[in-house]
C-alpha cells in the first residue's frame, strides 16, 4: 500500500497539471463564483482508521476500474512508477476525481453511493500525510493560478479550497494555468511534490481539501482577482466515512460536527 500511495503521489503531479497546458483564449465567458466553507465537498482525513479502511476497499476497488478513465490511468501511474521516471499520457481522471470530491460530501449516504473514486481518495489522502511528516511539516508561499473563473471572498472570511488544488512556488508558473483569479498563498498542509514530478519544473505543491485558510486580502483588477490566503486551521466534516457504520456526531444531513486542528509551531 506504501508504494501505491507514493505511485499516486507521482501521478498527481501530471494528474493534476493537466489545466497549464491549456491556452487562453480571446473571448472567454468568466465564470463568477464565491468561496466559502464547500460544505458539499468530501474531506475526510482517515485518521486512526487506515488498516481499516485498506481493508475495505478491497471490496470497493474492483466496481471502480469500471470507470474506464479511472482503470486506464491506475495503470499508467503503476508504469509510471516502475519506470520512475518514464513519462505517461494525461488523461482526464483529475477531472473526474475533482468533480466528484466537490460533491461527495453532501451526505454519508451520498458518498457511499455515489462517490466514485473511494480508493483514489484514500490513497491521495495518505500520500499527502506521508509527504507532510517526510518534509518536517514545513509551511510554504505558493500560488495558484485559475482561468475561466473569477472568485470573490470576504475579507477575514474562512474558506475552504473545495477539491485537491494544485499550486506552485513560482507566481509565473502559476499564471500559465491561467491569471483570471491569482491566489497567494500561505499553506503548511500542502505538500511538496516536484520529486515525483515528471514536470520537474513547476515546482508543483498539493493542498488538500482539508486545509483551512484566512482571507487576508482581496484585490480586485478589471480584468482579474488577486486573492491572498494564510493557513487557519485543519478540518473535517468526515472522518472514516467509509468504515464507520454509524456517526455518532451527525449533525444536519447526516455530517460529522466538524473538529478543528491546528497547527503547532
Amino acid at each position: 500500500m506504501e508504494q501505491l500511495t507514493l505511485g499516486w503521489v507521482l501521478l498527481a503531479s501530471t494528474m493534476f497539471g493537466t489545466a497549464a497546458t491549456g491556452s487562453r483564449r480571446d473571448v472567454r465567458a468568466i465564470t463568477r463564483k464565491v468561496m466559502d466553507m464547500a460544505w458539499d465537498s468530501f474531506d475526510d482525513q482517515y485518521q486512526d482508521c487506515r488498516t481499516g479502511m485498506e481493508e475495505k476497499l478491497k471490496t470497493v476497488n474492483s466496481p471502480e476500474f469500471q470507470n474506464k478513465t479511472y482503470a486506464d490511468t491506475w495503470r499508467r501511474a503503476a508504469k509510471h512508477w516502475q519506470n520512475q521516471w518514464g513519462n505517461s499520457n494525461r488523461g482526464h481522471l483529475y477531472k473526474q476525481l475533482n468533480a466528484a470530491v466537490r460533491e461527495g460530501g453532501r451526505s454519508r449516504e451520498h458518498y457511499l453511493q455515489h462517490f466514485p473514486f473511494k480508493t483514489l481518495h484514500f490513497l491521495l489522502i495518505e500520500a499527502v500525510h506521508t509527504l507532510w511528516k517526510a518534509q518536517n511539516t514545513e509551511c510554504y508561499n505558493v500560488y495558484r493560478g485559475v482561468l475561466g473563473i473569477c472568485f470573490t471572498a470576504q475579507l477575514n472570511q474562512t474558506v475552504h479550497f473545495v477539491q485537491f488544488a494544485s499550486a506552485s512556488f513560482k507566481n509565473n508558473t502559476a499564471q500559465k494555468f491561467g491569471n483570471d483569479t491569482l491566489f497567494f498563498v500561505n499553506t503548511c498542509y500542502g505538500v511538496s511534490i516536484r520529486s515525483f514530478s515528471f514536470s520537474q519544473d513547476q515546482d508543483e505543491v498539493l493542498i488538500p481539501p482539508f486545509e483551512v485558510f484566512n482571507v487576508t486580502k482581496v484585490i480586485h483588477y478589471i480584468d482579474r482577482t488577486h486573492i491572498h490566503l494564510h493557513l487557519h486551521s485543519m478540518n473535517s466534516t468526515y472522518n472514516c466515512a467509509l468504515v464507520n457504520s454509524t456517526d455518532k456526531g451527525a449533525g444536519e444531513h447526516g455530517r460529522r460536527k466538524m473538529t478543528k486542528r491546528t497547527k503547532k509551531n
